[in-house]
């Protein structure tokens, strides 16, 4: 898998692009995206989720300019829904709340379509529209969801459950547990828990963790993790709240909280994530990003 954060301000026109080496799961951060796909289009909106399947040819048009979010590749097993075990039928994303086009045609006389394959970028001129097809049947579409429908399951007595409970959508491995890409998110929820410490507690994951916000705050960060930034834990590296969200957390009173106007997501692979060149040597890279534990004490003698 591979994580891209974009940032756009002009519409594709009449150029387009396929990626054959991998799905695309875009999460817009700043402004809709509209897909003009093969099978029809797609508007999303903060808030919402696409996905294209790879060898899907489509253009992109910003009705908001500019744009910006999140972009998963994905090289493994399709996305598919996780496997509910005990929570049973209801409960995280339901089936009939992803949205698929409707059948568009599209007629032009020159396009430049470009495509991702074997990890190059090719390039060809046509004399017509690729978003020429009149009709289709099947399952191997582009999809969109709304993720203000995903059904949060949590604690109703104590502790702080996995983060598995909020997998929208997951890449399946050949080893159970440990997911190629899953796709989770931490929405608007109540917390009720009680003797717990609420927030996510210090850990190490045998899983990378990729965050992304798209708006409001991350309940583990009191500051310095805006929308549209993004944080990478790689797998057994250590990490969990900043000093301030320890000692708050720690201290108040555990009444019944909700957290609201807050949208984070998480990219867990169990591939190791290696940045780019060009995200090592960025100028808005925060350096100092270790010093949110640096007020941290010994609590134990």
């Amino acid at each position: 898998m591979a994580v891209h954060v974009y940032a756009a301000n002009k519409d594709m026109r009449d150029r387009y692009f396929t990626d054959a080496d991998g799905e695309l799961l875009f999460v817009p951060e700043l402004n809709a995206v509209d897909l003009h796909t093969e099978l029809g289009s797609l508007r999303v909106s903060p808030g919402e989720i696409a996905v294209i399947p790879r060898g899907i040819r489509f253009r992109v048009e910003l009705p908001d300019k500019p744009a910006r979010g999140y972009l998963c590749e994905n090289f493994g097993a399709a996305f598919t829904l996780p496997e509910r075990g005990p929570i049973g039928a209801n409960g995280l994303a339901s089936e009939r709340d992803f949205l698929t086009p409707h059948a568009a045609f599209e007629e032009r006389e020159a396009a430049t379509v470009v495509q991702k394959f074997g990890g190059n970028l090719w390039a060809a001129d046509y004399d017509h529209s690729p978003l020429d097809v009149v009709a289709w049947h099947g399952d191997y579409v582009p999809y969109k969801y709304d993720l203000a429908t995903f059904m949060v399951i949590g604690t109703i007595s104590f502790d702080h459950p996995d983060p598995s409970i909020f997998t929208v959508l997951t890449s399946q491995s050949d080893t159970e547990g440990l997911a190629n890409v899953d796709f989770v998110i931490f929405p608007p929820r109540w917390l009720v828990g009680e003797d717990t410490f609420r927030p996510p507690w210090f850990h190490r994951n045998v899983m990378s963790e990729f965050m992304g916000l798209v708006k409001g705050t991350y309940d583990a960060k009191a500051e310095g993790f805006e929308p549209g930034g993004g944080s990478l834990h790689n797998t057994f590296a250590s990490h969990g709240p900043d000093a301030e969200t320890y000692a708050r957390a720690s201290t108040q009173e555990l009444t019944p909280q909700k957290l609201d106007e807050t949208l984070a997501f998480m990219f867990e692979s169990r591939w190791t994530i290696i940045p780019t060149l060009q995200a090592v040597q960025a100028g808005h890279r925060q350096r100092d990003y270790d010093d949110v534990w640096s007020g941290l004490s010994r609590n134990f003698r």
